[in-house]
Parts: structure tokens; C-alpha cells; sequence
């Protein structure tokens, strides 16, 4: 007869360690790691073994699985005592002592969206009053907790201005370090110029834990190519603000990237954004956009970027970006036809839906219900917090 209790194959025990797993793995996500979820899946093996059953095995296990550089190794211990050990919060605390949070820890904050120092602020060198230190770092964590609230809010629910141009400042910051980390993703390669140690130590497993195949990573030669188009309609009148923001920032931060508003015609504005000046650039583009916020005929716009823009813009590595709510006043045949010309030109096809982020939203528009079968990746868009999961998902093309 079977004992009773839990055993390694209870199916309550599996669902929990799962989503033990999922919740650690995306907690190291949030603080820069490299994480798919091939290493997810194996986490949950180690955590089935008996080394699942011992924290003095269980963190090192973890600790070469998930830890890909010298700074993901250097960072992991806290992380991993923080979370396990600790209240499995996301946000990392102060471990030693009081006063100012360190820049690793400051760099550490969910999704990079932590505001910067105030200027004027105390530097960490000036001891001063212990309790103004402690004053300071408590400032920093709320300020940082308000950015991660305001990036997990729908833009259709933010009224207030002052919320609406630190939302805007986010999505600014957020295209810059989208691409930063796009630059900078490694790959693994039979041959390159460092070792990829968590994917070498993975292969060793079958080699008794002997490092045999050894795993080499190199940068990506051939940056991804971006070219967004915006749906600058009246049923998306309370999106188009803040997508204009990071249009604006991505068109700045990507070399290659192109940009295009569409209503009732198609309008080319990547020059409008490559304006320095956000203010001048956000005016620019309504210029160029006149009768924005009218009614929307995507078919007949995809049909003019098809036409007269497709061939100059893309290539073999470019990822095209709609962000629209898919309702077309044209006919959906028209539409169908432009998203196949299309997908045969790109290499990815994402359409960002900010009603997809809604509660029992079904894509049964007409508009959309044609699109669909072209669409490589169809994710909401609603707030921030949505708009930086394209990341993982723009870093494997």
C-alpha cells in the first residue's frame, strides 16, 4: 500500500513546484537573466530529484542551470535567498546593513522600469544622518514600486497628466533598453569567442558532469530590423499618445527601424520621429498624420506600404510590428490579400492588440478574423508591462 503524504509524482506536488519554477524563473527574468523554457523545464527535473529535497544541493544545481555570465553568477546567490529563503518578493531589499541601495541593486529592479535618482539627492560617499540614508533608499524603493504599478495599469485608465508623462518617460526608456539587449544577445555556436557555461555544464550531464562538448556563444552579426505601423484611428484614440512615445524612442535607439501611422491612409514619419526633441517630433508627426483619429482602412493601407515602401524596408530579417485593434471600415478579402503579400515578405509578422488585454475580449472583428492566419505572434499591448514581453520574443529571430 502506498504511504500517505506527497510523493515526487503527486500531481498537487508537480503543479506547485511548477509554479515555484515559473515564479523564480521569472523573477531572475525581471533582473537580466537569459531564460527559456527548455532551462525551466529542467529546473523542475532537478527540483523532482533528491537534490530538490536539499537547499545546500539545490542552490548550486540552480545556480549552474540558470547562470549564463560571471554577473548572473555573481547575483544569483541573493536572488535565490531573497526568494527562497526570503518573502519571494520581486523586488530585491537591502541584505547587508542600511542606507542607499548599491547600483547593482538598483539595476536589479523589475524590468528595468526603476526611475532614476532625483537630482539633488544625497550621494552614497556623504554619511550625514544614518536616517536620512535609510530615508533615501525607502524613497528610491517606493518610487521604483510606483513605476512598476503605473507600468502594470491600462494607458485607457491613466487620466492624469502628470501619470501620463512618467508613463511616456518609461515607454522612451523602455524602446533604448529593448534594443540595447537585442545588440547585446549572445548565441550559441559550434565555434565563438566565449564559452556559453550554462548550456556546456547542461551537455555534461550526459558525461558524468566531464564538460566534453563544450558550447561556444557569439554576438549576432546581423542586427533585427524593425518597421512598426500604428493604427492612428478614433477607436484607438486613447493608445495612440503613448505608441507615438515609443515609436519615437525606438526609431532613436534602433539603427534600423522604420515607422508608419495609419487611419484612413498610410503616413511615412520615421523622419518626424528622428526629431531629437520629443515635443517637436510628437508635433511633426500630427502634421504629417492630418486627420488622425478618423475612421480606419487597413486593407487599403497595408495595400499603399506594400506598394511603394515594402521593398525599400524589408529584408530577410525584418520583423514587422502592427499595433491595432483590428476593426477595418474596408473589405476583409482586401485586407487578407495585403497581410499574405506581407508575410511572404517578412520575416516576422507581430500585431499588438491593446483590446487583447481586456477582460473576455474575442477577436471576432472582421478586420481581425482576416489578419489572423498571417500573424506570426498576436499579443495585447495595454500597458507597459505587456509591450516588454515582446522582447523575449523579438531576441530569438
Amino acid at each position: 500500500m502506498a504511504q500517505a503524504g506527497k510523493t515526487p509524482h503527486d500531481p498537487a506536488l508537480d503543479a506547485q513546484s511548477a509554479a515555484k519554477i515559473a515564479a523564480f524563473a521569472s523573477v531572475l527574468r525581471a533582473n537580466g537573466f537569459a531564460i527559456g523554457l527548455a532551462e525551466s523545464r529542467d529546473a523542475l527535473a532537478v527540483l523532482a530529484s533528491p537534490a530538490g529535497r536539499r537547499p545546500s544541493l539545490l542552490k548550486p544545481a540552480l545556480r549552474a542551470l540558470f547562470s549564463a555570465t560571471r554577473e548572473d553568477w555573481r547575483r544569483f546567490d541573493e536572488l535565490f535567498d531573497v526568494f527562497w529563503r526570503g518573502t519571494g518578493m520581486r523586488r530585491i531589499q537591502p541584505l547587508r546593513g542600511a542606507g542607499a541601495a548599491s547600483p547593482a541593486q538598483r539595476k536589479s529592479l523589475p524590468s528595468g522600469f526603476a526611475p532614476e535618482a532625483p537630482h539633488g539627492g544625497k550621494e552614497s560617499g556623504d554619511r550625514g544622518d544614518e536616517s536620512g540614508g535609510q530615508s533615501s533608499s525607502g524613497d528610491r524603493r517606493d518610487a521604483a514600486s510606483q513605476a512598476e504599478a503605473l507600468a502594470s495599469r491600462d494607458i485607457r485608465h491613466i487620466a492624469d497628466p502628470r501619470e501620463m508623462a512618467k508613463l511616456h518617460a518609461l515607454a522612451e526608456r523602455f524602446a533604448r533598453r529593448m534594443r540595447a539587449r537585442l545588440v547585446r544577445r549572445w548565441r550559441a555556436r559550434r565555434g565563438g569567442q566565449r564559452l556559453d557555461l550554462r548550456r556546456t555544464i547542461h551537455r555534461s550531464v550526459a558525461h558524468g558532469g566531464t564538460p566534453i562538448d563544450l558550447v561556444w556563444r557569439r554576438r549576432k552579426l546581423r542586427p533585427l530590423r524593425l518597421v512598426l505601423l500604428l493604427d492612428a484611428s478614433g477607436s484607438m484614440e486613447l493608445y495612440t499618445a503613448f505608441f507615438a512615445r515609443f515609436l519615437h524612442a525606438a526609431v532613436d535607439a534602433f539603427r534600423e527601424a522604420e515607422a508608419f501611422v495609419f487611419h484612413t491612409r498610410l503616413v511615412h514619419v520615421s523622419s518626424a520621429l528622428r526629431e531629437r526633441d520629443v515635443a517637436r517630433a510628437v508635433d511633426r508627426l500630427a502634421l504629417m498624420a492630418q486627420g488622425i483619429g478618423g475612421g480606419t482602412r487597413i486593407g487599403e493601407s497595408l495595400a499603399d506600404f506594400n506598394r511603394w515602401h515594402a521593398a525599400r524596408v524589408i529584408n530577410s530579417r525584418t520583423a514587422v510590428v502592427i499595433v491595432s485593434d483590428g476593426y477595418d471600415t474596408g473589405e476583409p478579402d482586401r485586407l487578407a490579400t495585403e497581410m499574405q503579400r506581407l508575410a511572404r515578405r517578412s520575416r516576422r509578422i507581430v500585431w499588438l492588440n491593446p483590446l487583447l488585454g481586456w477582460r473576455d475580449y474575442e477577436p471576432t472583428a472582421r478586420g481581425m478574423q482576416a489578419a489572423l492566419p498571417y500573424i506570426d505572434l498576436f499579443a495585447p499591448a495595454h500597458n507597459l508591462e505587456s509591450l516588454a514581453a515582446l522582447e523575449p520574443y523579438l531576441a530569438r529571430i
